[in-house]
């Protein structure tokens, strides 16, 4: 890879398979080094291996458990002490099924482990490495579930609108600095983590289910024209836009000094 073809180091977290296996191979062949991070030494070992003989890019295998302290502070001290480190895709999680009051406790404590306080901490650490430089890029993967509370789990829906408002209010925080954030939602994805979550995707419709390729082909669409928030089956983008407008439409009135009149009471006789 010639020098001038250098656009930095991406660091990608669940990069082992799914999701983060496809943007590692991507954002090695636009010719980015990779830094491939996940539970699985050896499969990390054999896609590094793949992609610098497919791109002839250096790519290293930084494996970390997410669901531990160690491991969060491996990625942690990565991001910051790498200066080459110019774009990091946050995208570990995990999901689980079940009914709330059904789910077991442990489930519960390991979303929100991985798709909440591991998330967060990591992007912490990607803006305190790019703030000084002035430049960046962060991808956070979400879901569409952040939008459908009604629908799935509701510690898995949770975690991902979780960080579905990280990344609009780091966007907000970070823009003005020169370090650009994006927020990818995809829907139903033909991936590892439903068979891990005990669930069975064959019995979603098939016009519901996108594969992973195209998934992050069309991720990257959004990226490359700076998208905030992508959401890759939506054909309207008008229709997020009303949404969003909607939303901060009524950002003067959540907080007033008065409950609304709709709350008051008639005086009793």
């Amino acid at each position: 890879m010639s020098q001038e073809h250098k656009v930095g180091t991406a660091l990608i977290t669940g990069a082992s398979s799914g999701i983060g296996a496809v943007y590692t191979d991507r954002f090695a062949k636009r010719g980015y080094d990779v830094i491939l991070v996940a539970r699985d030494e050896a499969r990390l070992n054999a896609l590094a291996s793949k992609l610098h003989a497919q791109y002839g890019i250096a790519a290293q295998v930084l494996p970390a458990d997410l669901s531990t302290e160690a491991g969060i502070r491996a990625v942690e001290n990565r991001l910051e002490a790498d200066a080459s480190i110019t774009l990091f895709v946050n995208n570990a999680g995990i999901a689980r099924l079940g009914a709330l009051a059904e789910m077991p406790k442990q489930d519960i404590s390991d979303i929100i482990q991985i798709n909440v306080h591991a998330a967060s901490r990591l992007a912490a650490a990607a803006a305190r490495a790019f703030t000084p430089r002035k430049a960046g890029r962060i991808i956070n993967v979400a879901s569409v579930l952040a939008l459908i509370s009604e629908r799935f789990n509701p510690i898995y829906n949770a975690s991902k609108a979780f960080v579905l408002s990280l990344s609009q209010s780091m966007q907000n925080e970070l823009s003005p600095l020169g370090i650009k954030v994006q927020a990818v939602l995809p829907g139903a994805t033909r991936t590892e983590i439903w068979s891990r979550a005990g669930a069975d995707i064959s019995v979603l419709p098939p016009e519901m289910v996108m594969g992973v390729d195209e998934m992050v082909d069309a991720a990257l669409a959004g990226f490359d024209r700076d998208e905030v928030v992508t959401i890759p089956s939506l054909p309207d983008a008008a229709e997020f836009d009303a949404f969003t407008q909607a939303r901060l439409k009524m950002g003067p009135n959540l907080s007033r000094d008065h409950a609304a009149a709709r709350y008051h009471t008639a005086a009793v006789a």
